[in-house]
């Protein structure tokens, strides 16, 4: 299935450059354990940014929404 990722990450330092506001979506096709896998680490890893992310020294708030994408059929061809 296709979900869109978005994170949104406030308050941070990046190889010591701070920034206010950061947001990253993407679209990756994945299946359901994969998004269940995801949400878990994120829920349960403490530092799961800063572990996952190379030069990402702080995170003030972060969110991370995943949202699954409509897989129906396209527009109907003429």
């Amino acid at each position: 299935m296709k979900v869109k990722f978005t994170l949104t990450m406030d308050d941070i330092r990046v190889d010591q450059r701070e920034i206010d506001s950061l947001i990253i979506d993407w679209i990756d096709d994945v299946n359901e354990q994969e998004v269940l896998d995801l949400s878990h680490r994120w829920i349960s890893t403490q530092n799961f940014l800063s572990q996952s992310m190379e030069g990402l020294e702080r995170v003030g708030e972060s969110s991370l929404t995943i949202e699954p994408l409509d897989d129906g059929p396209g527009p109907a061809a003429l």
